[in-house]
Formats: structure tokens, sequence, C-alpha cells
């Protein structure tokens, strides 16, 4: 139990991140290096007004807001000036690391003795390590539930329809742009509320805490599909969440077999890259065992 609730409670955590990730990779078809800098973002603004006198509430409020802006950006770059994507997200990253100091003061901002969103809803009885597992339910639950209603509007099949086919869905009338924005803007915003509770949860936001958080984003989704499917949005939205809680787990079990911590990097590219290639191997399984067959 030392080891299972800590895993499922990180977890959570990450699995805000996961679904940003996921509404970019797979629903806007847009690979977003933004997110290595909006989730120390969210960290970063909710430090900041934790230690400034905010409630945590509010200061999950200013990370959101904070992550959106970023968003907006990205989106700006890739519809306005018509930059691709990808440097899109990397020239947002780039210039998010001086915003993230200027907003901390310093590379790192402890968060002792300071009161969090745990310490807020700590019930009588629970540890620590309970009390984050209650309140990431509790919010992944929630984003999850406001995820899947969103995305069955008019405006969120519009946004799954751009990732799908930009032509068509433009023939009929829509603003692809806008929708690229708004995706943009939805998905940074949940990763800056991941990087906002991790920070309170390790207690101390840090500058470089985004490097590699896309990797683990798409291991999440990754392992995610892999393992239990994509029936339907509603069933994606539970893989990534379970695929973020698995790859939490491996992570854990890596780490007590030994494998030194400078190693993790590796490790989940290393797991991103088997994931990705699966499909492919699995056909050419397929299409052996058919030979043999015949």
């Amino acid at each position: 139990m030392d080891l299972i609730i800590p895993t499922i409670s990180q977890g959570l955590l990450w699995a805000l991140l996961a679904i940003g990730v996921y509404l970019t990779f797979r629903v806007l078809d847009i690979a977003d290096l933004t997110v290595e800098g909006s989730f120390p973002l969210g960290a970063a603004v909710a430090a900041s007004m934790i230690l400034g006198g905010h409630s945590p509430i509010t200061a999950m409020l200013g990370a959101c807001i904070a992550g959106m802006l970023s968003g907006i950006v990205t989106g700006l770059l890739c519809t306005k000036l018509k930059i691709p994507a990808l440097l899109a997200g990397i020239l947002t990253m780039i210039a998010l690391y001086s915003v993230n100091l200027r907003i901390m003061g310093k590379a790192n901002l402890p968060m002792l003795r300071t009161d969090t969103i745990f310490t807020m809803w700590n019930l009588p009885g629970l540890d620590k390590q309970l009390t984050i597992l209650a309140v990431g339910f509790a919010v992944v639950l929630l984003v999850s539930v406001i995820s899947y209603w969103f995305f069955g509007t008019e405006i969120g099949a519009a946004i799954r329809a751009t990732g799908f086919n930009q032509h068509m869905i433009r023939a009929n009338g829509v603003n692809t742009d806008i929708m690229i924005i708004l995706g943009l803007l939805l998905s940074n915003g949940l990763v800056a509320i991941s990087g906002a509770l991790v920070a309170q949860s390790n207690g101390f936001a840090d500058v470089g805490m985004g490097v590699g958080t896309i990797v683990i984003g798409l291991a999440s989704v990754i392992i995610g599909e892999v393992l239990f499917g994509t029936r339907s949005f509603k069933n994606c939205l539970i893989s990534v969440i379970l695929g973020s809680i698995v790859y939490r787990a491996v992570i854990a079990i890596v780490l007590q077999l030994g494998m030194p911590p400078n190693d993790l990097k590796l490790f989940t590219a290393v797991l991103v890259a088997l994931a990705l290639s699966l499909p492919l191997i699995q056909a050419r399984f397929n299409k052996a065992a058919r030979k043999v067959v015949k």
C-alpha cells in the first residue's frame, strides 16, 4: 500500500497533463510542445499566488488562465502567422522559460509550511497521500465530465472535426483557425492545472520541471490506447487517465528494481517508441502468422 497509493495519486495529478496532450495530439492532430512551458507556468503561477497570500483555489484558477494564454499565443503563431505548429510550440515553450523565471523571481520556489489545496481539503483521519488521492480523483472526475460534455456540443464537435479534416469542416463554414486556437487554449489550461497540482503536491515549483513532460503525456496516451482501447471519446478519456496511472506504476516498479533516476527519461522515450511501434509490429506479426498458416 505504501507504493500503490502514492503511485495512483501521482498518476491522477499527471492525468490532466495526459488529457491536455491527448486533445492536441489526437483530437487536433498537432504535436504541441507548448506543454513543456505551460506545465511549469501553472506551477509558477500557483506557487507565487499562494506565497503571495491568495487562496489555493484562486491560485489554481490563475494557473489555468495563464496556461490558456500560452495556448492562445501558440494558436496565433500557428494560425495567423502561419508558423508550423511544431515550431510555434517550441517558440512559446522557449519564451515561457523566461516568463516563468520572471513570475517566480528565481529558479526554485519552495512552498514549505504554506496552505495548499491538499492541506485545505485535508480530511480528518487521512494522511497526505490519501488526501492527494482524494483531491486528484475529484479534480480528474470533474475535468473528465466537463470535457465529455463539451466535446459533445456543436463547438466541441467542430474542434474534433478540425483535427480530422480541416478542408471538410472549413467547407461547412467553420472557422478552423478559431477551432485550433480554442483547442490549444483548453489543452494548455489543463496542463497548467496539472503543473499547479504537482507543484503543491511536491511542495515546490521549479523552472525546469517541464522538461520531458511532452514525452510523459505521450507515454500516458499511447499506453492507455494500447491497453484500454479507443472505441469512443468517453473510452479515450478513461484510457488516457488509466494510462497515466499505469505509466506511473511502471516508473515506480523500475525504480524499485534499481534503475537510476537519471535514466528515467531514456526509459520513457524507449517506452513511447515501443508503444508507437506496436501497430506496425502487430501487423507484421499477423502477416507472418498468415504466411505460416498457408
